[in-house]
């Protein structure tokens, strides 16, 4: 049997991460529970490919991604974005980053080297939080939604951080959220705060997914 190897713990606002190797797949935890794994990324593939395809006629395009993981849904937004597209990555955690630069990056193709990327090393809130009407997509995908593992991030799922995301998109924007699980509630939310959404369900592996496909309403 193969075993798997921890190749690294960290202390994060979310718990404690661990960086898993079996073979030559990674995956990474946090508190025991399983957030991400090379087995199975189907769904983070198709939320970079439904949110960013639609923006592949513009000329260049703003992107905010909250949450690298194993750098997929990074990769996927890449492959298909034109190539004056502008991404920040948003990731809280510097180890991820530091991860993706030189343990398992081979895996996405290393979408960090691609010069239309900036990562910022912080929380993707916040960054939300400051822009106006500057994104033409927001994709999240930090946890495992809007009930998620770490309260650190209940906030980004909440009426004050829904509003901040339409503000911070252009009229029409896409904000595209991932998880683990349905949520009705959310969806309500989010229609609440300006915006029309559409919710998507991925199968992977034995596991269902969600994508929510939120579209900025035009300002009042």
């Amino acid at each position: 049997m193969i075993p798997n190897v921890i190749i690294e713990r960290v202390t994060t606002p979310l718990g404690e991460m661990t960086l898993s190797q079996r073979a030559q797949d990674f995956s990474i935890r946090v508190a025991g529970v399983e957030l991400m794994s090379s087995l199975n990324h189907r769904s983070e593939d198709e939320l970079g490919k439904i949110t960013c395809t639609p923006l592949a006629s513009l000329r260049a395009p703003n992107i905010l991604i909250g949450g690298l993981g194993l750098g997929y849904t990074l990769r996927a937004a890449l492959d298909v974005l034109p190539k004056q597209a502008r991404v920040e990555v948003a990731e809280l955690v510097p180890e991820v980053v530091r991860w993706n630069r030189t343990v398992f990056g081979q895996l996405a193709g290393h979408p960090l080297t691609d010069p239309r990327v900036t990562v910022i090393e912080g929380d993707v809130g916040a960054v939300i939080a400051k822009a106006s009407a500057h994104y033409d997509a927001i994709v999240l995908d930090v946890d495992n939604g809007p009930d998620g593992l770490g309260r650190h991030n209940d906030r980004l799922y909440k009426a004050a951080a829904l509003a901040a995301a339409r503000r911070a998109l252009v009229d029409g924007g896409l904000y595209a959220v991932w998880s683990s699980f349905e949520s009705p509630t959310f969806t309500k939310w989010l229609a609440g705060a300006g915006f029309t959404v559409e919710l998507q369900k991925i199968k992977a592996r034995g596991a269902t997914h969600w994508i929510w496909m939120a579209r900025a309403k035009p300002s009042p």
